[in-house]
Protein backbone atom coordinates (compact mmCIF):
# COMPACT_ATOMS: atom_id res chain seq x y z
CA UNK A 1 0.00 0.00 0.00
CA UNK A 2 1.80 3.50 -0.91
CA UNK A 3 -0.20 6.16 0.16
CA UNK A 4 -1.57 9.02 -2.07
CA UNK A 5 -2.10 11.58 0.24
CA UNK A 6 1.29 14.13 1.02
CA UNK A 7 0.04 15.00 4.43
CA UNK A 8 -0.31 11.49 5.22
CA UNK A 9 3.65 11.40 4.00
CA UNK A 10 4.31 13.08 7.92
CA UNK A 11 2.23 11.13 9.58
CA UNK A 12 3.82 7.76 8.75
CA UNK A 13 7.36 8.92 9.52
CA UNK A 14 6.08 11.15 12.83
CA UNK A 15 8.21 9.38 15.26
CA UNK A 16 10.92 10.48 14.13
CA UNK A 17 10.12 13.51 13.36
CA UNK A 18 9.00 14.14 16.96
CA UNK A 19 12.40 12.86 17.95
CA UNK A 20 14.31 15.58 15.70
CA UNK A 21 11.72 18.54 16.41
CA UNK A 22 11.93 17.57 19.83
CA UNK A 23 15.50 18.08 20.08
CA UNK A 24 15.43 21.36 18.16
CA UNK A 25 13.01 22.24 21.01
CA UNK A 26 15.27 21.77 23.53
CA UNK A 27 17.77 23.65 21.57
CA UNK A 28 15.96 26.71 21.41
CA UNK A 29 14.22 26.53 25.09
CA UNK A 30 18.26 26.57 26.44
CA UNK A 31 17.42 30.50 25.86
CA UNK A 32 14.59 30.77 28.42
CA UNK A 33 15.20 27.86 30.81
CA UNK A 34 17.45 29.41 33.70
CA UNK A 35 20.33 27.61 34.50
CA UNK A 36 18.45 26.63 37.94
CA UNK A 37 15.74 24.65 36.32
CA UNK A 38 17.92 22.63 34.10
CA UNK A 39 16.77 19.61 35.12
CA UNK A 40 13.45 20.64 33.35
CA UNK A 41 15.42 19.07 30.05
CA UNK A 42 15.47 15.80 31.64
CA UNK A 43 11.47 15.24 31.89
CA UNK A 44 10.96 17.07 28.58
CA UNK A 45 13.10 14.56 26.80
CA UNK A 46 11.22 11.73 28.39
CA UNK A 47 8.05 13.45 27.68
CA UNK A 48 9.02 13.66 24.01
CA UNK A 49 10.05 10.06 23.73
CA UNK A 50 6.40 9.04 25.16
CA UNK A 51 5.06 10.64 22.34
CA UNK A 52 7.21 9.15 19.76
CA UNK A 53 6.41 6.11 21.39
CA UNK A 54 2.64 6.41 21.64
CA UNK A 55 2.58 7.47 17.93
CA UNK A 56 4.84 4.40 16.89
CA UNK A 57 2.17 1.86 18.37
CA UNK A 58 -0.74 4.13 16.55
CA UNK A 59 1.46 3.24 13.28
CA UNK A 60 1.37 -0.34 14.16
CA UNK A 61 0.14 -2.34 10.69
CA UNK A 62 0.99 0.92 8.71
CA UNK A 63 2.53 -2.21 6.40
CA UNK A 64 4.13 -0.39 3.30
CA UNK A 65 3.61 2.92 3.89
CA UNK A 66 6.44 4.70 2.13
CA UNK A 67 7.66 8.64 1.87
CA UNK A 68 8.61 9.35 -1.55
CA UNK A 69 9.91 12.52 -2.58
CA UNK A 70 8.45 14.39 -5.80
CA UNK A 71 9.81 12.47 -8.91
CA UNK A 72 11.53 9.93 -7.24
CA UNK A 73 12.16 6.56 -5.53
CA UNK A 74 10.55 5.54 -1.87
CA UNK A 75 13.17 6.48 0.65
CA UNK A 76 11.22 5.60 3.84
CA UNK A 77 9.91 2.45 4.17
CA UNK A 78 7.27 2.58 7.38
CA UNK A 79 6.18 -1.38 8.07
CA UNK A 80 5.84 -3.53 11.31
CA UNK A 81 9.76 -3.93 10.93
CA UNK A 82 10.53 -0.21 11.22
CA UNK A 83 8.19 0.05 14.40
CA UNK A 84 9.51 -2.24 16.60
CA UNK A 85 12.89 -1.24 16.15
CA UNK A 86 11.72 2.08 16.89
CA UNK A 87 9.98 0.74 19.81
CA UNK A 88 13.20 -0.46 20.93
CA UNK A 89 15.06 2.56 20.22
CA UNK A 90 12.59 4.65 22.68
CA UNK A 91 13.00 2.04 25.17
CA UNK A 92 16.48 2.30 24.88
CA UNK A 93 16.66 6.33 25.25
CA UNK A 94 14.01 6.19 28.02
CA UNK A 95 16.34 4.37 30.40
CA UNK A 96 18.85 6.15 29.30
CA UNK A 97 17.40 9.18 30.79
CA UNK A 98 16.43 7.56 33.91
CA UNK A 99 19.66 6.40 34.53
CA UNK A 100 21.23 9.87 33.51
CA UNK A 101 19.21 11.55 36.13
CA UNK A 102 21.51 11.78 38.91
CA UNK A 103 24.67 10.38 37.33
CA UNK A 104 25.23 13.45 35.51
CA UNK A 105 24.57 15.55 38.34
CA UNK A 106 27.09 13.16 40.41
CA UNK A 107 29.79 14.08 37.59
CA UNK A 108 28.95 17.90 36.82
CA UNK A 109 28.03 16.95 33.22
CA UNK A 110 24.33 17.60 33.59
CA UNK A 111 24.47 19.65 30.41
CA UNK A 112 21.61 20.16 28.42
CA UNK A 113 23.29 19.46 24.99
CA UNK A 114 23.44 15.78 26.45
CA UNK A 115 19.95 15.24 25.85
CA UNK A 116 19.49 16.89 22.55
CA UNK A 117 22.65 14.99 21.28
CA UNK A 118 20.82 11.80 22.33
CA UNK A 119 17.68 12.34 20.86
CA UNK A 120 19.05 13.14 17.49
CA UNK A 121 21.68 10.10 18.29
CA UNK A 122 17.88 8.37 18.41
CA UNK A 123 16.17 9.57 14.99
CA UNK A 124 19.31 8.64 13.16
CA UNK A 125 18.70 4.99 14.69
CA UNK A 126 15.53 5.01 13.74
CA UNK A 127 16.20 6.52 10.23
CA UNK A 128 18.52 3.25 9.98
CA UNK A 129 15.55 0.39 10.04
CA UNK A 130 13.02 2.71 7.73
CA UNK A 131 15.84 3.70 5.22
CA UNK A 132 14.38 2.55 1.56
CA UNK A 133 17.46 3.72 -0.20
CA UNK A 134 21.54 3.50 0.40
CA UNK A 135 22.37 7.17 0.59
CA UNK A 136 19.38 7.98 3.74
CA UNK A 137 21.35 4.60 5.08
CA UNK A 138 24.06 6.72 5.28
CA UNK A 139 22.82 9.95 6.42
CA UNK A 140 20.89 8.00 9.11
CA UNK A 141 24.45 6.18 10.12
CA UNK A 142 26.29 9.92 10.46
CA UNK A 143 23.07 11.02 12.28
CA UNK A 144 23.42 8.36 14.55
CA UNK A 145 27.50 8.60 15.16
CA UNK A 146 27.48 11.81 15.18
CA UNK A 147 25.84 12.96 18.40
CA UNK A 148 27.79 9.70 19.97
CA UNK A 149 31.04 10.97 19.33
CA UNK A 150 30.24 14.14 20.90
CA UNK A 151 28.94 12.41 23.91
CA UNK A 152 31.53 10.11 24.41
CA UNK A 153 33.84 12.99 25.06
CA UNK A 154 31.27 14.72 27.44
CA UNK A 155 33.21 14.22 30.45
CA UNK A 156 36.23 16.73 29.16
CA UNK A 157 38.59 17.94 30.66
CA UNK A 158 38.87 14.40 31.40
CA UNK A 159 41.88 12.65 29.36
CA UNK A 160 40.41 9.21 29.39
CA UNK A 161 37.11 10.92 27.91
CA UNK A 162 38.23 12.85 24.92
CA UNK A 163 40.98 9.82 24.26
CA UNK A 164 37.45 8.12 23.64
CA UNK A 165 35.73 10.36 21.89
CA UNK A 166 38.85 10.94 20.11
CA UNK A 167 39.47 7.47 18.78
CA UNK A 168 35.65 6.99 18.11
CA UNK A 169 35.57 10.05 15.59
CA UNK A 170 38.58 8.67 14.05
CA UNK A 171 37.50 5.08 13.08
CA UNK A 172 34.20 6.24 12.94
CA UNK A 173 34.93 8.22 9.95
CA UNK A 174 37.22 6.06 8.72
CA UNK A 175 34.33 3.25 8.87
CA UNK A 176 32.13 5.72 6.77
CA UNK A 177 34.28 6.34 4.29
CA UNK A 178 34.48 2.59 3.56
CA UNK A 179 30.83 2.69 3.71
CA UNK A 180 30.31 5.50 1.41
CA UNK A 181 32.67 3.78 -1.17
CA UNK A 182 31.02 0.60 -0.97
CA UNK A 183 27.45 2.94 -1.95
CA UNK A 184 29.51 4.17 -4.71
CA UNK A 185 30.77 0.87 -6.35
CA UNK A 186 27.01 -0.55 -5.88
CA UNK A 187 25.92 2.50 -8.08
CA UNK A 188 28.30 2.25 -10.49
CA UNK A 189 27.56 -1.69 -10.81
CA UNK A 190 23.33 -1.47 -10.66
CA UNK A 191 22.53 2.59 -12.03
CA UNK A 192 20.92 2.97 -8.62
CA UNK A 193 21.13 3.66 -5.08
CA UNK A 194 17.43 2.74 -4.18
CA UNK A 195 17.16 -0.64 -2.70
CA UNK A 196 14.38 -2.36 -4.92
CA UNK A 197 16.50 -1.23 -7.75
CA UNK A 198 19.89 -2.41 -6.54
CA UNK A 199 18.06 -5.97 -5.89
CA UNK A 200 16.97 -5.89 -9.61
CA UNK A 201 20.39 -5.38 -10.80
CA UNK A 202 23.12 -6.59 -8.48
CA UNK A 203 22.97 -10.25 -9.44
CA UNK A 204 24.19 -9.48 -13.13
CA UNK A 205 26.71 -6.54 -11.52
CA UNK A 206 29.92 -9.08 -11.47
CA UNK A 207 32.98 -8.09 -9.54
CA UNK A 208 31.90 -4.38 -8.91
CA UNK A 209 28.78 -5.22 -7.16
CA UNK A 210 30.56 -7.90 -4.80
CA UNK A 211 33.45 -5.35 -3.96
CA UNK A 212 30.44 -2.75 -2.95
CA UNK A 213 28.81 -5.23 -0.70
CA UNK A 214 32.01 -6.16 0.93
CA UNK A 215 32.65 -2.80 2.13
CA UNK A 216 29.44 -1.91 2.85
CA UNK A 217 29.64 -4.82 5.28
CA UNK A 218 32.78 -3.70 6.59
CA UNK A 219 31.07 -0.05 7.17
CA UNK A 220 28.39 -1.75 8.95
CA UNK A 221 30.85 -4.25 10.66
CA UNK A 222 32.34 -1.29 12.61
CA UNK A 223 28.97 -0.41 13.72
CA UNK A 224 28.02 -3.43 15.34
CA UNK A 225 31.37 -3.97 16.62
CA UNK A 226 32.44 -7.03 14.94
CA UNK A 227 35.52 -8.40 15.02
CA UNK A 228 38.02 -7.89 13.23
CA UNK A 229 36.59 -4.12 13.05
CA UNK A 230 35.56 -3.69 16.77
CA UNK A 231 39.22 -2.31 17.37
CA UNK A 232 37.39 1.00 19.14
CA UNK A 233 35.09 -0.59 21.26
CA UNK A 234 37.28 -1.24 24.60
CA UNK A 235 38.93 1.64 24.92
CA UNK A 236 35.52 4.26 24.04
CA UNK A 237 33.55 1.89 26.25
CA UNK A 238 36.09 2.49 29.29
CA UNK A 239 36.60 6.35 28.40
CA UNK A 240 32.98 7.14 27.98
CA UNK A 241 30.79 8.40 30.80
CA UNK A 242 29.07 5.29 31.46
CA UNK A 243 25.29 6.12 30.93
CA UNK A 244 26.74 6.95 26.98
CA UNK A 245 28.60 3.53 27.13
CA UNK A 246 25.00 2.57 28.21
CA UNK A 247 23.16 3.92 25.49
CA UNK A 248 25.97 3.18 22.72
CA UNK A 249 25.93 -0.69 23.63
CA UNK A 250 22.53 -1.21 22.66
CA UNK A 251 21.21 2.20 20.57
CA UNK A 252 24.60 1.65 17.72
CA UNK A 253 24.39 -1.98 17.47
CA UNK A 254 20.81 -2.03 17.09
CA UNK A 255 20.76 0.54 14.74
CA UNK A 256 23.72 -0.87 13.02
CA UNK A 257 21.75 -4.18 12.15
CA UNK A 258 18.45 -2.81 11.46
CA UNK A 259 20.27 -1.24 8.78
CA UNK A 260 22.25 -4.63 7.72
CA UNK A 261 19.19 -6.51 7.64
CA UNK A 262 17.39 -3.88 5.62
CA UNK A 263 19.71 -3.83 2.97
CA UNK A 264 20.76 -7.41 2.69
CA UNK A 265 17.49 -9.01 3.10
CA UNK A 266 15.71 -5.94 0.79
CA UNK A 267 18.32 -5.64 -1.85
CA UNK A 268 20.74 -8.51 -1.90
CA UNK A 269 18.23 -11.98 -1.12
CA UNK A 270 19.69 -13.03 -4.81
CA UNK A 271 23.26 -13.34 -3.86
CA UNK A 272 22.39 -14.90 -0.45
CA UNK A 273 25.30 -17.29 -1.47
CA UNK A 274 28.11 -14.66 -1.34
CA UNK A 275 27.06 -12.88 1.61
CA UNK A 276 25.77 -15.73 3.58
CA UNK A 277 29.57 -17.62 4.13
CA UNK A 278 31.20 -14.09 5.13
CA UNK A 279 28.62 -12.98 7.54
CA UNK A 280 28.94 -16.56 8.84
CA UNK A 281 33.22 -16.06 9.19
CA UNK A 282 32.61 -13.03 10.58
CA UNK A 283 30.09 -13.88 13.17
CA UNK A 284 32.50 -17.05 14.08
CA UNK A 285 35.37 -14.22 14.73
CA UNK A 286 33.01 -11.66 16.37
CA UNK A 287 32.20 -14.70 18.99
CA UNK A 288 35.62 -16.03 19.06
CA UNK A 289 37.62 -12.91 20.25
CA UNK A 290 35.19 -11.22 22.14
CA UNK A 291 34.69 -14.22 24.66
CA UNK A 292 38.03 -15.07 25.07
CA UNK A 293 39.39 -12.22 25.48
CA UNK A 294 36.89 -10.58 27.95
CA UNK A 295 38.47 -13.66 30.20
CA UNK A 296 41.36 -11.39 30.81
CA UNK A 297 39.50 -8.05 31.55
CA UNK A 298 39.15 -7.05 35.31
CA UNK A 299 38.02 -3.44 34.83
CA UNK A 300 33.56 -4.31 34.25
CA UNK A 301 33.32 -1.25 31.69
CA UNK A 302 36.14 -3.43 29.49
CA UNK A 303 34.60 -7.07 30.26
CA UNK A 304 31.22 -5.35 29.25
CA UNK A 305 32.71 -4.25 25.92
CA UNK A 306 33.84 -7.89 24.79
CA UNK A 307 30.91 -8.82 26.01
CA UNK A 308 28.90 -6.79 23.28
CA UNK A 309 31.49 -7.47 20.65
CA UNK A 310 30.41 -11.25 21.59
CA UNK A 311 26.80 -10.94 21.26
CA UNK A 312 27.18 -8.82 17.98
CA UNK A 313 28.01 -12.37 16.92
CA UNK A 314 25.26 -14.10 18.21
CA UNK A 315 22.93 -11.58 16.03
CA UNK A 316 25.46 -11.95 13.22
CA UNK A 317 24.30 -15.52 13.31
CA UNK A 318 20.99 -14.79 13.18
CA UNK A 319 21.96 -12.26 10.43
CA UNK A 320 23.81 -15.49 8.41
CA UNK A 321 20.14 -17.72 9.06
CA UNK A 322 18.00 -15.61 7.95
CA UNK A 323 19.63 -15.59 4.55
CA UNK A 324 17.70 -19.22 4.03
CA UNK A 325 15.03 -19.26 6.91
CA UNK A 326 12.68 -16.12 8.45
CA UNK A 327 13.07 -17.96 11.35
CA UNK A 328 16.99 -16.22 11.22
CA UNK A 329 15.14 -12.39 11.04
CA UNK A 330 12.33 -13.49 13.75
CA UNK A 331 15.26 -14.29 16.09
CA UNK A 332 17.80 -11.59 15.54
CA UNK A 333 14.81 -8.94 16.42
CA UNK A 334 13.98 -10.69 19.92
CA UNK A 335 17.78 -11.32 20.31
CA UNK A 336 17.60 -7.42 20.13
CA UNK A 337 14.94 -7.05 22.49
CA UNK A 338 15.98 -9.29 25.14
CA UNK A 339 19.57 -7.78 24.51
CA UNK A 340 18.70 -4.45 25.32
CA UNK A 341 16.95 -4.84 28.87
CA UNK A 342 19.74 -7.51 29.99
CA UNK A 343 22.32 -5.01 28.96
CA UNK A 344 20.54 -1.92 29.94
CA UNK A 345 20.35 -3.61 33.07
CA UNK A 346 23.42 -4.88 34.19
CA UNK A 347 25.04 -0.87 33.20
CA UNK A 348 22.48 0.32 35.89
CA UNK A 349 24.23 -1.67 38.57
CA UNK A 350 27.60 -0.70 37.23
CA UNK A 351 26.25 3.15 37.37
CA UNK A 352 25.42 2.79 40.87
CA UNK A 353 28.94 1.21 41.66
CA UNK A 354 31.16 3.86 40.46
CA UNK A 355 32.60 6.28 42.89
CA UNK A 356 34.28 8.48 41.07
CA UNK A 357 34.93 9.06 37.34
CA UNK A 358 36.41 6.04 36.20
CA UNK A 359 36.83 4.64 39.93
CA UNK A 360 34.80 1.44 41.26
CA UNK A 361 34.68 -0.18 37.99
CA UNK A 362 37.46 -3.11 38.51
CA UNK A 363 35.75 -6.65 39.22
CA UNK A 364 37.21 -6.67 42.91
CA UNK A 365 35.22 -3.60 43.83
CA UNK A 366 32.07 -6.26 43.52
CA UNK A 367 33.30 -7.82 46.85
CA UNK A 368 30.74 -8.87 49.25
CA UNK A 369 27.91 -7.16 47.42
CA UNK A 370 25.59 -9.29 48.55
CA UNK A 371 25.66 -8.52 52.11
CA UNK A 372 25.26 -4.83 52.07
CA UNK A 373 22.93 -4.70 48.89
CA UNK A 374 21.10 -8.14 48.79
CA UNK A 375 18.35 -6.68 46.21
CA UNK A 376 21.12 -4.74 43.41
CA UNK A 377 23.48 -8.24 44.42
CA UNK A 378 20.58 -10.25 42.92
CA UNK A 379 19.49 -8.13 39.85
CA UNK A 380 23.27 -8.06 38.67
CA UNK A 381 23.54 -12.23 39.27
CA UNK A 382 20.68 -12.36 36.84
CA UNK A 383 21.55 -9.81 34.22
CA UNK A 384 24.91 -11.84 34.34
CA UNK A 385 23.22 -14.86 34.26
CA UNK A 386 21.20 -13.81 31.11
CA UNK A 387 24.01 -12.70 29.23
CA UNK A 388 25.77 -15.79 29.58
CA UNK A 389 22.63 -17.39 28.50
CA UNK A 390 21.47 -19.78 31.67
CA UNK A 391 17.50 -20.55 31.63
CA UNK A 392 14.83 -19.31 32.44
CA UNK A 393 16.41 -15.72 31.27
CA UNK A 394 15.65 -13.76 28.23
CA UNK A 395 19.02 -14.55 27.17
CA UNK A 396 18.95 -18.25 26.80
CA UNK A 397 15.60 -17.65 24.95
CA UNK A 398 17.38 -15.66 22.43
CA UNK A 399 20.15 -17.82 22.26
CA UNK A 400 17.85 -20.86 21.80
CA UNK A 401 15.94 -19.33 18.91
CA UNK A 402 19.00 -17.65 17.05
CA UNK A 403 20.38 -21.11 17.26
CA UNK A 404 17.42 -23.36 16.19
CA UNK A 405 17.06 -20.63 12.89
CA UNK A 406 20.41 -21.48 12.42
CA UNK A 407 19.93 -25.17 12.63
CA UNK A 408 16.86 -25.05 10.54
CA UNK A 409 19.13 -22.85 7.77
CA UNK A 410 21.35 -25.65 7.54
CA UNK A 411 18.80 -28.18 6.51
CA UNK A 412 17.55 -25.78 3.72
CA UNK A 413 21.15 -26.16 2.16
CA UNK A 414 23.13 -23.57 4.05
CA UNK A 415 24.80 -25.39 6.55
CA UNK A 416 25.21 -23.03 9.37
CA UNK A 417 25.79 -25.95 12.05
CA UNK A 418 29.57 -25.16 12.55
CA UNK A 419 28.26 -21.84 13.23
CA UNK A 420 26.03 -22.69 16.25
CA UNK A 421 28.35 -25.51 17.66
CA UNK A 422 31.20 -22.54 17.87
CA UNK A 423 28.26 -19.94 19.59
CA UNK A 424 27.53 -23.18 22.42
CA UNK A 425 31.07 -23.51 23.08
CA UNK A 426 31.61 -19.37 23.31
CA UNK A 427 28.44 -19.70 25.43
CA UNK A 428 30.11 -21.50 28.14
CA UNK A 429 33.65 -20.06 27.83
CA UNK A 430 31.57 -16.72 28.81
CA UNK A 431 29.89 -18.18 31.65
CA UNK A 432 33.58 -17.57 33.64
CA UNK A 433 33.98 -14.13 33.49
CA UNK A 434 29.87 -13.34 34.23
CA UNK A 435 29.55 -15.92 36.66
CA UNK A 436 33.26 -14.38 37.86
CA UNK A 437 31.21 -11.22 38.91
CA UNK A 438 28.44 -13.50 40.77
CA UNK A 439 30.98 -15.51 42.80
CA UNK A 440 32.79 -11.89 43.68
CA UNK A 441 29.58 -11.06 45.19
CA UNK A 442 28.45 -13.52 46.88
CA UNK A 443 30.99 -16.02 47.90
CA UNK A 444 34.13 -13.26 48.84
CA UNK A 445 34.35 -10.86 51.41
CA UNK A 446 34.54 -7.20 50.67
CA UNK A 447 33.54 -3.64 51.18
CA UNK A 448 31.44 -3.27 48.18
CA UNK A 449 29.15 -0.25 48.59
CA UNK A 450 26.54 1.47 45.77
CA UNK A 451 27.08 4.95 45.25
CA UNK A 452 23.65 5.85 43.77
CA UNK A 453 20.32 4.15 44.71
CA UNK A 454 17.72 6.90 43.83
CA UNK A 455 14.71 5.91 42.71
CA UNK A 456 15.29 6.80 38.92
CA UNK A 457 17.95 4.36 38.78
CA UNK A 458 15.77 1.65 40.68
CA UNK A 459 12.97 2.29 38.32
CA UNK A 460 15.57 1.15 35.75
CA UNK A 461 16.79 -2.18 37.33
CA UNK A 462 13.01 -2.92 38.20
CA UNK A 463 11.62 -2.55 34.90
CA UNK A 464 15.05 -4.38 33.01
CA UNK A 465 14.28 -6.94 35.78
CA UNK A 466 10.70 -7.23 35.37
CA UNK A 467 11.30 -7.63 31.55
CA UNK A 468 13.99 -10.13 31.31
CA UNK A 469 11.82 -12.18 33.58
CA UNK A 470 8.91 -12.32 31.04
CA UNK A 471 11.13 -13.12 28.11
CA UNK A 472 12.50 -15.92 29.80
CA UNK A 473 9.53 -17.30 31.44
CA UNK A 474 7.45 -16.48 28.49
CA UNK A 475 9.41 -16.26 25.17
CA UNK A 476 6.43 -17.49 22.97
CA UNK A 477 4.73 -15.10 22.99
CA UNK A 478 7.12 -12.61 22.23
CA UNK A 479 8.84 -14.60 19.37
CA UNK A 480 5.58 -14.11 17.61
CA UNK A 481 5.38 -11.03 17.90
CA UNK A 482 8.98 -10.74 15.71
CA UNK A 483 7.54 -13.51 13.71
CA UNK A 484 4.54 -11.45 12.50
CA UNK A 485 6.60 -8.98 12.10
CA UNK A 486 8.92 -10.84 9.94
CA UNK A 487 5.73 -12.59 7.75
CA UNK A 488 4.37 -9.01 7.21
CA UNK A 489 6.84 -6.77 6.73
CA UNK A 490 7.29 -5.23 3.31
CA UNK A 491 11.03 -6.24 3.93
CA UNK A 492 10.27 -9.55 3.96
CA UNK A 493 8.14 -9.89 1.15
CA UNK A 494 10.99 -7.61 -0.87
CA UNK A 495 13.62 -10.44 -0.11
CA UNK A 496 11.29 -13.49 -0.97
Amino acid sequence: MVFQVPSLYFVIISPVLIVIGWGMLLMLLEFFIPEERKGWYTWLSLVGLVLAFVQTMALWGYEGGTFTPVGGHPMVVVDNYANFLNLIFLITGGLTILLSMSYLRRFDMDKPEYYMLLLFSLSGMMLMGMANDLILVFLALELLSIPLYIMSGLAWPRPESEESAMKYFLLGAFSSGVFVFGIALTYGATGSTALPDVLAGISGSGSLGMAGVAMMLVGLGFKVAAAPFHMWTPDVYEGAPTVVTAFMSVGAKVGGFAAMLRIFLTALPQIEATWVPAVAVLAALTLLVGNIVALMQSNIKRMLAYSSIAHAGYIMIAVAASGSSPQGLSAALFYMLAYLFTNMGAFAIVIAMERKYGEGLALDDYKGLAKRHPLMALAMAYFMLSLTGVPPTGGFSGKFYVFRAAIEASSDGSSLLWLVIIGVLTSVISGYYYLRVVYLMYMTDGEAEMVELRWPLKTAVAITVLATVILGFMPGAWFDVTRDVVLNSVMALAGG
